[in-house]
């Protein structure tokens, strides 16, 4: 640890203790030597490969255009609750994935889950492209669809943790930024395509562009830490049930994500509730994903130089806010647009913010199993949020105001649990964390 700046050991010293950050490389150096992390084309290959692994799972957030399709087409009759059921699964295997692919990257390196992921998700969404009846969509879509983005979304963030320390924030928001892109583009591809080739064929696009980017992402992937092997325990250390700044990290993840979510998924029914033709409402969705881009790329840069924790609780807050105060009041086109890019902006700086949370206070010979732990947790969230959200707005009569009341409440109490395992980690208000 000699070789470390001061300011960076100062750092360390205030999260974790110094020993546990060092860890050997695959070019046999020491992975906190600033000298070669930080920097190298490497590196920012890696990066780049992270980014097109999400785009192709931007579609993801970008559910809320199959929910309003699907309402009006292949599932004409079935309630929105219902149909939400397909999105929450697929969130929900996503974010459960995590545990055991963390460990499976700790122990085997990110190639040996990106490689069948990449496939899986082409296969998924070939099948999908088929599928008429609600249980197809539920298996096709939602499981298989939610694991193939778990292949590829740990095994990119956890590989970019090896690469990078000063600027990890700035790096992941930048990866993470590759979904807000796709939950651009493909709302507009698909209404695009829907009315001029039909479903099956817009939808076998979408994977045949998967095909192209994954190719290239899975060749510019890499990891700096030698993979452990057989040295890897097979369960993680009890040690974490004692990690208060990490479990009330965990705590405050799982509220926001069972609120975060509700707006990515009824934003454009709720437009059509309010008169907005149901062709402009894909394209709120699109709105939405456009502010996150904002969110996750511009929050990473400052996360870097305030403290990612720094950044985390506030948006968590504000998104929180956003949906009690002005989600409420937006009742027209232009009001319902404004409200989808502030909180989208929001949503994207506290989604990028969670895996340099995690990595923030943890030893990097097991971010992937912490992250993993994180999202499989928060996995139970995502799942219900939607059907609880639907639940509320049925049981209120169709008003949308109780699922709103819902969502900024669980972002708030996620936001102040986050703020507590800030000062878990260092009580000074103003740190670097």
């Amino acid at each position: 640890m000699a070789n470390l700046p001061s300011s960076v050991l100062t750092r360390v010293s205030e999260v974790k203790n110094a020993s546990t950050i060092s860890s050997v490389a695959e070019d046999g150096s020491t992975f906190e030597n600033p000298a070669i992390t930080d920097r190298g084309l490497k590196a920012w290959l890696c990066v780049f490969g992270g980014a097109l692994m999400l785009f192709c799972s931007g579609q993801i957030t970008a559910f809320g255009i199959f929910e309003t399709y699907y309402a009006q087409h292949q599932l004409r009759g079935v309630s929105s609750s219902t149909i939400s059921w397909i999105g929450s699964l697929q969130l929900w295997v996503l974010y459960f994935s995590g545990s055991i692919l963390g460990r499976i990257f700790d122990a085997y390196g990110p190639r040996v889950i990106l490689i069948p992921g990449s496939i899986l998700l082409v296969f998924s969404t070939m099948i999908t492209s088929l599928c008429t009846e609600l249980y197809q969509f539920l298996l096709v879509q939602g499981l298989l669809t939610g694991l193939a983005y778990g292949m590829l979304f740990y095994p990119s963030f956890a590989s970019i943790s090896t690469h990078f320390i000063k600027l990890r924030a700035t790096a992941m928001g930048i990866t993470i930024a590759g979904s807000g892109v796709g939950g651009v583009v493909f709302p507009i591809l698909f209404r695009f395509l829907f009315d001029r080739i039909g479903f099956g064929w817009s939808v076998r696009v979408y994977g045949f562009l998967v095909l192209v980017l994954c190719t290239i992402a899975n060749a510019t992937i890499t990891s700096r830490i030698r993979p452990g092997g057989n040295s890897v325990p097979p369960l993680p250390d009890a040690k974490i049930l004692r990690d208060a700044p990490f479990l009330l990290l965990v705590a405050g993840c799982f509220f926001v994500n069972f609120g975060l979510f509700i707006p990515f998924t009824y934003i454009s029914n709720y437009a059509i509730s309010r008169g907005v033709s149901s062709s402009t409402s894909f394209y709120i969705v699109s709105a939405m994903n456009a502010g996150s881009i904002v969110g996750r790329i511009v929050p990473a840069f400052l996360a870097d130089v305030v403290g990612r924790f720094n950044i985390a609780s506030p948006a968590a807050f504000l998104i929180g806010l956003l949906a009690l105060v002005f989600w409420t009041f937006a009742k027209s086109l232009i009001p319902i647009v404004v409200f989808g890019v502030m909180y989208g902006c929001f949503a994207g700086a506290f989604l990028a913010m969670q895996i340099p949370c995690v990595s923030q206070i943890s030893d990097i010979k097991e971010v992937g199993t912490r992250i993993g732990i994180l999202y499989s947790v928060a996995s139970f969230a995502v799942l219900a949020g939607g059907p609880a959200a639907g639940a509320v707005m049925k049981a209120d009569g169709g008003s949308y105001t109780g699922m709103m009341a819902l969502c900024g409440i669980l972002n708030i109490v996620g936001s102040l649990l986050i703020f507590w395992s800030k000062c878990k980690v260092n009580r000074n208000m103003l740190a670097h964390v």
